[in-house]
């Protein structure tokens, strides 16, 4: 299907409701590369030990990507996998990580492409060495174009939409939307996609991700400034709990809905403190990115035939069905 068909197709099912609580972002790792620890599997593959190198750009302190690493250990413990886990923030500093990943000459690598041009040099490289890699969470737009072999994530575009449309229907009229990391393409891509599904008036505001302080002043420095706004729309957890602190310093009786999740953020939905979160599933890209690179290997698969990207996401998580979810939070896997 092309693209914008699918994508269309896509924005319908989540407006109409289709997708319920199903799942750029957070870390506890840095530059430091360590081995995945297993995780609970039902059954693990005879199949020879292969090494699975993933590379992120996650920031210190980013929750988002315990998830993501979760998901991925489950897979290796599953597939007799060697997981070898680094990131770095900085485009380049990440390049130099998929480089290393190469140079130890792994089995497969699993990346993300948040500033795609980085990661050209990189990957070619890795195909020219005869590793496989796999795309997951940001580099949507670029995959096909950079010669990975599968992607697995949301479309932040068509998210994004979904995201303004029902802001529509609960009546916002000025939309403040969030981005803790200017340039990077899934967070960029969110906030276009808002403002374009979404009828009243947006305002982007950057933050510096790292800096929780720098974040909490500078959102409540713009909501006192603009009286205007009624709607926070943060692109991350830990910047939505941040985001409602700020509306109490700043007098705001704005409301703050996000995207992403982590088990502060699903309480604070099921007790209205957040409005609503759309779940990419973040644990689901980094268990599908590690168990396609043992299936191909294994068994020549690639999911989408090399065309086509499998969505993860987006999933709406309210008060109404946010008890759902909160379980598996609860255990740090959604």
């Amino acid at each position: 299907m092309h693209r914008n068909h699918r994508a269309a197709a896509w924005a319908a099912v989540v407006l109409a409701g289709a997708l319920v609580a199903t799942g750029c972002s957070s870390s506890s790792g840095g530059k430091k590369s360590e081995e995945g620890s297993a995780a609970a599997s039902a059954g693990k593959a005879n199949t020879p030990r292969m090494t699975v190198a993933m590379v992120t750009h996650a920031s210190p302190g980013d929750t988002f990507w315990d998830l993501i690493r979760k998901g991925a250990q489950a897979a290796a413990a599953k597939d007799n996998i060697k997981l070898v886990y680094s990131s770095d923030p900085n485009a380049g500093n990440q390049a130099n990580l998929v480089q290393n990943a190469i140079d130890q000459k792994v089995d497969g690598i699993a990346l993300t492409a948040a500033k795609p041009d980085a990661m050209k040099d990189v990957v070619a490289k890795a195909k020219a060495a005869g590793i496989a890699v796999v795309g997951f969470n940001s580099g949507l737009d670029n995959w096909k174009q950079l010669g990975m072999l599968e992607y697995f994530g949301q479309d932040e575009n068509i998210a994004g939409q979904a995201f303004g449309q029902r802001l529509n229907q609960i009546g916002a009229k000025h939309a403040l939307c969030v981005i803790q990391e200017q340039g990077q393409v899934a967070l960029e891509a969110r906030c276009a996609g808002l403002k374009k599904g979404f009828k009243g008036k947006t305002d982007i505001l950057y933050v510096n991700g790292t800096d929780m302080p720098s974040v909490k002043s500078t959102i409540t420095a713009k909501l006192k400034a603009d009286s205007s706004i009624d709607q926070v729309v943060t692109l991350g957890a830990p910047i939505a709990l941040t985001a409602v602190q700020s509306l109490s310093d700043a007098g705001s009786k704005a409301k703050v809905a996000t995207f992403d999740l982590n088990q502060q953020l699903v309480k604070a939905v099921q007790d209205g403190t957040v409005e609503f979160a759309v779940d990419q599933q973040p644990y689901l890209q980094g268990y599908l990115a590690v168990d396609s690179l043992w299936l191909y290997k294994n068994n020549g698969n690639f999911s989408g035939g090399g065309t086509a990207p499998v969505l993860t996401g987006p999933a709406f998580i309210t008060k109404d069905n946010a008890d759902a979810v909160a379980g598996f939070a609860a255990t740090g896997t959604r």
